[in-house]
């Protein structure tokens, strides 16, 4: 054999070695530890076929691994919390669908038995709330009930109205809830601090706020202890429902409506549990405040809708409040009822 031929031969053996060890099993492995954790998972092909579990653990396990991709969490493949989150929501918004159901049927079968709370009318007449309270009041609570009715469509329409009313109409309702609840929300910005402002000066707890109630049952039999301008259940609507419970919605709805404040996913998921949690207790104490606002207490509504209130009613449901407009005491005063103005054209009576 010539040396020509020889030379290539050889060549193409060395080549054809080059090209099997290449077309071998190859390990990405950086170094010695994940070489041999690379080993295991081939042994475990072998031994165990399919069985993946060791990978599965480590990709839930929420570790930082390794990505282009810059941000929050964009290194973590399956956030295990999301399970747990998942697991946690419905029986949350369960139990509070409960509550505000036990709220409701108590309040009718309260109604039903005892009916309206009420006084005889009659007397002068008192401007209990200043047209700027009213608009503050109602800024309040219109936005309030309409987040209360669309976030019990969000978290219970799916397992209550869906089956009610099927899938077309509920999608259309579920679209409207969803899209009034994200922007009618942030206008608690700025109905809760008008609120706050307009209110305080008259919430302020004192020791006849307890006295009031040791007597909460001769409250619902008539004969309410004295209080001022607002009793003490009054407060405790002030003080938790608005101060502290719709403040705390309004803190967790901004985190939830607006994810670009470069919030986490588990950030996300416990504010959304902390979010339905108070929004439900809130909205059955809520439901009390508004049976005794409207047609739990009779000349309630009339209040905060025309500003008036009867001496009479003053007297009653809020004796201290009465005796301090009686004496000059108060801000509010005895007023005349505004006339209604007579259509034009309308004929003048002669006096």
């Amino acid at each position: 054999m010539s040396p020509s031929r020889f030379w290539m031969v050889g060549s193409l053996c060395a080549a054809l070695c080059l090209a099997a060890t290449s077309a071998g099993p190859q390990s990405p492995a950086l170094n010695q530890q994940e070489a041999d954790y690379a080993k295991q998972q081939q042994q475990r092909q072998i031994t165990q076929p399919l069985n993946n579990a060791p990978v599965w653990k480590e990709i839930r396990s929420g570790l930082p691994q390794t990505t282009t991709v810059q941000g929050r969490e964009t290194n973590i493949l399956i956030q295990p919390q999301g399970q747990t989150w998942r697991a946690a929501r419905v029986p949350v918004a369960t139990v509070g669908g409960i509550i505000v159901a036990v709220a409701i049927l108590g309040l009718a079968v309260f109604y039903a038995m005892r009916g309206p709370m009420s006084t005889q009318p009659g007397g002068r007449l008192i401007e209990r709330f200043t047209l700027s309270d009213r608009v503050a009041h109602w800024l309040l609570a219109i936005t309030w009930v309409t987040l209360a009715i669309t976030g019990v469509i969000l978290s219970l329409g799916k397992s209550i109205l869906l089956p009610l009313i099927g899938h077309t109409l509920f999608s259309w309702l579920a679209i409207i809830a969803k899209n009034l609840h994200n922007f009618v929300g942030p206008i608690l910005i700025v109905a809760v601090p008008l609120m706050f402002v307009r209110f305080v000066r008259y919430n302020g707890i004192t020791a006849d706020d307890f006295r009031w109630f040791a007597h909460i049952f001769d409250y619902f039999k008539g004969h309410e202890h004295p209080s001022g301008k607002f009793n003490a259940g009054e407060k405790l609507v002030f003080w938790v429902v608005l101060v502290l419970f719709t403040t705390t919605l309004t803190v967790t709805g901004l985190i939830l409506v607006f994810p670009n404040f470069d919030q986490t996913r588990q950030t996300m998921q416990i504010t959304n549990i902390i979010h339905m949690v108070v929004a439900y207790v809130a909205i059955a104490l809520a439901l009390v405040h508004i049976y005794l606002g409207t047609i739990g207490m009779t000349g309630a509504y009339r209040a905060m809708r025309d500003g008036y209130v009867d001496a009479t009613w003053a007297e009653h449901h809020h004796a201290r409040w009465y005796a301090d407009v009686v004496a000059g005491k108060s801000r509010d005063k005895f007023v005349e009822p505004p006339r209604p103005v007579p259509p034009a054209g309308a004929a003048q009576r002669p006096a």
